[in-house]
């Protein structure tokens, strides 16, 4: 098992992991269970610095797949009274196994690899319920966090074999998550196992689309007002080691 594991139950009343092939006529239809991005976003609300990136090793369903579609009014920028629906997965919950890996196109960061202070800060973030607010795929379904040991408890899915998801929406490569400086979106064909989805790794999605290419932006002392207690303790402005999620 990896050194940096970080292991967290995610739960909430309402969530939507929209499919994009049903957002073009103004309409959200959820998946059946959480994106990879969904739950990289998760768990970058719980504990979030450019040094790292999360990975999602994987999830597991706990309650029964529910949904409850409700009508909307969207924003509408060019008026009328246009109403849609949007079908969510109702009474939600989640166990998550994550790690984090340095993010390697961020040489300017390298001071800032230390594992054990990460994983530890990451871990008081999870006690804490986050550090910014826990959404479950769109603003609307707040979620809520708590420590757990990954596989305690009874599953709604234990033993109900393969459970085929098809092509699945994975999630989004980054200008500074890959050597090009690219905005990627990533697909794959997800299978849920005994109510356990084992997510592939980013870079073994087979199936990428580039959006456009984008220079990410340098974090340095002179454009981000960054101090220094030593050569190797970096102290950032936007969130740094020092608040009191991390006394």
């Amino acid at each position: 098992m990896k050194p940096n594991i970080v292991e967290f139950k995610v739960s909430g009343r309402y969530a939507l992991f929209s499919d994009p092939i049903n957002r073009i006529g103004g309409e959200k239809i959820s998946y059946q269970v959480p994106t990879y991005e969904a739950l990289k976003g998760i768990a970058s609300s719980i504990y979030w610095k450019p040094t790292i990136t999360w990975i999602i090793d994987k999830v597991r369903v706990m309650k029964p797949i529910r949904s409850e579609s409700q009508s909307m009014r969207p924003i509408n920028f060019t008026g009328g009274n246009t109403l849609s629906a949007y079908t969510y997965l109702r009474d939600v919950e989640y166990q998550v196994r994550a790690h984090f890996e340095w993010n390697m196109n961020r040489p300017e960061l390298a001071g800032d690899r230390n594992e054990n202070k990460h994983h530890n800060i990451a871990k008081r973030c999870v006690k804490k319920g986050g550090r910014r607010d826990i959404f479950l795929g769109t603003r609307e379904c707040q979620g809520y966090i708590e420590p757990c040991v990954y596989g305690d408890g009874q599953g709604a899915y234990d033993d109900y074999g393969d459970f085929p998801l098809g092509v699945m929406f994975h999630g989004f490569t980054y200008p500074d998550e890959n050597a090009e400086k690219k905005l990627c979106t990533r697909f794959w064909n997800a299978v849920m196992k005994n109510g356990e989805i084992d997510f592939i790794r980013p870079e073994e999605c087979k199936n990428v689309k580039e959006i456009a290419a984008y220079e990410p932006k340098v974090f340095s002392k002179e454009n981000n007002n960054i101090s220094f207690a030593g050569d190797m303790d970096w102290v950032f402005e936007f969130g740094g080691d020092n608040d009191e999620l991390d006394s």
